[in-house]
């Protein structure tokens, strides 16, 4: 049944080789939105849920270059942003090339 409906849609989720993780705060809606955008390419993320832990948001904002709001997502090791950082990637056809980049050890 999923496999039809990717094709319906136009996913590829056989394709993602990435390493994708995400900071989240459990009711922020962009953290919902940018985990929705992964959920529907099928990209199966980690996900660092960090509400009222200060050690694990100061991590997050040395990895994100002192960005302390959240989402913070990385693929591949690579920061790419926030929500909008992650939809604009998206609307210029940048994101699935790198969804399908395997990761490097």
């Amino acid at each position: 049944m999923m496999q039809l409906i990717n094709r319906l849609f136009g996913r590829h989720p056989e394709n993602i080789k990435a390493k994708v993780e995400i900071y989240t705060w459990q009711t922020c809606p962009y953290c919902i939105r940018a985990k929705l955008l992964l959920s529907w390419k099928g990209v199966n993320f980690v996900e660092y849920k960090i509400d009222g832990d200060g050690a694990a948001r100061v991590k997050m904002a040395e990895r994100a270059n002192g960005r302390r709001t959240v989402p913070q997502i990385f693929i591949n090791d690579r920061h790419i942003g926030g929500c909008d950082d992650l939809y604009a990637l998206d609307s210029q056809g940048q994101l699935d090339p790198l969804l399908a980049a395997e990761a490097t050890v």
